[in-house]
């Protein structure tokens, strides 16, 4: 069996995607290291990808693999206090390379229905176990330490789940050229096009900035939903700039600005409006209640068991760490396709995430300490799970500190 072409995915626009994920996504500098995670059935992009990173300059390009048919073995035949454990070893080795300053690179394509037919207590004692034994790592990359990135690869069981009505190999070709168009990999210039994104983006973001708002008020069916800021919170989007000096974009595909909310002042109930693909479970939608930041009670027509799981990680798993604002017209939105990928499906929406926020969402935030983002409203936990807000019906006020009001979204759209 040879990895290297398949006649389904457009060989072309596959070297597109490396080349953007190395100049664009990562902006590898010249002797720096790369640490890549895949699943196996993205070993093509995988070594597209590390041609790239060395003619690129790259020191050393290392690749760590997964594989469903192995994580499946885990629970059918793995001891129960295998599910207590991880390979905390092999995290703290990741860590140890981040703080010798190489670049992260993640390629997402794993069957999003994975665990959906195992024991939805294992998978969340699994899930704790790994989150915990990866926080080392998870650190340098929430806290913007080091450049990173995150491109996909059209796995045929996510072709399936997209696709459900085509033939696998129609399916694939149809998720490829999803992802290349959301990934800006089908223009002839993509390093352009990233430029001329990452510029609108940034307009976005400016604007926000510039106008201080204390909390955002969500309506919508279902959602009435005051979000409080963080204080000195800063607003991004697109391209940043890590504190190794490096500006990369993390996200590819990316149409966001996002800020820190403030951990203590969340107030009021919302509802999903796209369904949450969590490690292998479909959760559907979701309604919760926040009482001062907390959600204090939560519900879903489907994977509610997994919600509930997942809210009970950490005392921080029931708080906010990001808002995100996405317009209904963004151009993943209008492929009118789910991906139950949340790389790709918070994209098309206004999105909040539950759990750690990202240190850089503050004023001077390469600088502050741990004590200090607490202090002025972050959040800290062991999982960051993104999950969509927004729609065409949805408006979005911004409050300023003397109470007034400025329309932000109007029917999904920037106002």
């Amino acid at each position: 069996m040879t990895f290297d072409k398949s006649p389904l995915i457009d060989p072309k626009k596959l070297e597109k995607l490396a080349m953007t994920a190395v100049k664009v996504g990562l902006r590898l500098e010249k002797g720096q290291d790369l640490v890549i995670t895949a699943p196996i059935g993205a070993l093509p992009l995988v070594r597209l990808i590390t041609r790239e990173a060395y003619k690129a300059g790259a020191g050393l390009v290392t690749t760590f693999y997964s594989d469903e048919d192995a994580i499946l073995a885990r629970y059918e035949y793995a001891r129960d206090e295998s599910f207590d454990r991880a390979s905390g070893w092999l995290y703290e080795g990741m860590a140890k390379a981040y703080e010798g300053n190489a670049a992260r690179l993640a390629i997402s394509g794993d069957n999003p229905m994975m665990l959906a037919g195992q024991d939805p207590a294992k998978v969340a004692r699994a899930n704790r176990a790994n989150s915990m034994a990866y926080k080392p790592a998870l650190e340098k990359i929430s806290n913007f330490e080091i450049n990173w990135n995150i491109v996909s690869y059209p796995n045929p069981a996510w072709a399936r789940q997209v696709f459900p009505g085509l033939s696998e190999d129609e399916a694939v070709t149809r998720l490829a050229e999803a992802i290349f168009a959301a990934s800006r990999v089908d223009r002839d210039d993509p390093v352009s096009a990233w430029a001329e994104h990452n510029a609108r983006l940034k307009t976005k973001s400016s604007w926000l900035n510039g106008e201080r708002f204390t909390a955002l008020h969500f309506t919508g069916p279902g959602t009435d939903l005051r979000v409080g800021l963080a204080d000195e919170h800063e607003w991004h989007g697109g391209a940043s700039k890590a504190k190794n000096g490096i500006t990369c974009n993390p996200n590819i595909p990316t149409e966001e600005v996002f800020t820190t909310p403030h951990a203590l002042r969340v107030e009021g109930t919302v509802s999903s409006t796209k369904p949450l693909s969590h490690q292998g479970t479909l959760i559907d939608d979701i309604q919760v209640r926040f009482e001062g930041g907390r959600i204090v009670e939560a519900k879903a027509s489907k994977g509610e068991e997994v919600l509930n799981k997942v809210l009970d990680t950490d005392e921080g798993a029931r708080r906010l760490g990001e808002v995100a604002l996405v317009p209904h017209s963004s151009p993943i939105s209008q492929s009118g396709i789910l991906f139950y990928n949340t790389l790709f499906d918070e994209n098309a929406s206004c999105h909040i995430a539950l759990g750690q926020c990202y240190s850089k969402c503050f004023l001077n935030g390469a600088s502050l300490s741990q004590d200090e983002i607490t202090a002025k409203g972050g959040n800290s936990s062991l999982i960051h799970i993104d999950w969509m807000i927004g729609s065409d019906k949805v408006d979005i006020d911004g409050i300023k500190p003397d109470g007034t009001r400025v329309p932000v979204f109007r029917k999904g759209e920037w106002a």
